[in-house]
């Protein structure tokens, strides 16, 4: 009976010490955070606070800049936390990368994640990005704190998961101009909610100017010149970028990327003195006249 009652003992001295030991390791493991940025979100609040716009082609974003200072706030916010990275959540057609999103994804510490646009240009699939990776990184012990930068109801379920498995999730939002833009079940699930100002954002955005021949008026070009233009502007563009960059555009067809769509744009209203703005018909002749030329070059 006392040697069962001293193996007894023994074994719970040692389940003690072993408590003990990985109590330790716990206590000196570092505290980690992560980012999430809802890219849809941000652009339409930032745009609305700072450039009284939602539309992106009307101003443009320091995403570099805002994502240093995002990083910087979490470091004052976390004191005794590492960062294990900025996840940026945007959308793009077939989820192709535009040239910003290949930017902001090169960044480091950044992890760029796209969901789908659909033809009215809105965001399918991010949420379920957004909740992926936050249930992924709660379960696996990743993360002990998540900032997340976004407004939209569909989150809630993202903010449970993680909450589930022990994370803290933290809501950032982006100050209103009128009422909110964040939705208020999502504003109850959170653990604790951060609002940042326009004086925060204000010198990473910027309103882009209208040139002069968009509000000058002057004769319509006829669909055919506009294709000609765009196949010129497209003859410019294989002979700088070359035919590597030509290739990653075919899998898009008939889309183009959100940037080389908008530098066409550009290029074309200069060349035509002739602001294409809202003349969809005239659009579709420059694409058009774009995507034969380097069909023909392939």
């Amino acid at each position: 009976m006392n040697d069962d009652l001293a193996a007894l003992g023994a074994r719970i001295d040692r389940t003690n010490e072993l408590l003990e030991r990985m109590l330790a390791e716990v206590a000196k493991t570092p505290s980690t955070h992560a980012i999430f940025v809802d890219a849809g979100y941000l652009y339409a609040a930032v745009g609305r606070l700072v450039a009284g716009t939602e539309d992106r082609r009307a101003f443009d974003l320091d995403a570099e800049g805002l994502i240093d200072a995002l990083i910087d706030k979490a470091r004052t916010i976390f004191a005794d936390s590492r960062l294990l990275r900025v996840y940026w959540y945007d959308g793009a057609r077939r989820r192709i990368h535009t040239a910003e999103q290949q930017v902001i994804a090169e960044l480091p510490d950044v992890k760029v994640r796209l969901g789908n646009l659909n033809a009215n240009n809105q965001q399918k699939g991010v949420d379920s990005l957004i909740r992926t990776d936050l249930e992924s990184l709660a379960r696996h012990r990743a993360i002990s704190d998540a900032a997340l930068l976004g407004g939209d109801e569909d989150l809630v379920s993202a903010v449970e998961a993680a909450q589930g498995y022990g994370a803290r999730v933290h809501l950032w939002g982006i100050e209103a101009p009128e009422g909110r833009n964040q939705a208020e079940p999502l504003l109850w699930e959170v653990d604790s909610q951060r609002t940042f100002d326009l004086e925060f954002f204000k010198p990473y955005v910027s309103r882009r100017t209208a040139t002069a021949f968009e509000t000058a008026g002057g004769a319509r070009p006829s669909r055919e010149d506009v294709r000609f233009v765009g196949a010129q502007i497209a003859a410019r563009w294989l002979a700088s970028r070359g035919r590597e960059a030509m290739v990653e555009l075919f899998p898009g067809h008939p889309y183009l990327p959100g940037s080389v769509d908008q530098d066409l744009l550009v290029e074309a209203e200069e060349l035509l003195q002739y602001s294409l703005r809202g003349q969809a018909d005239l659009r579709r002749s420059l694409r058009d006249g774009f995507w034969d030329h380097l069909q023909s070059q392939y």
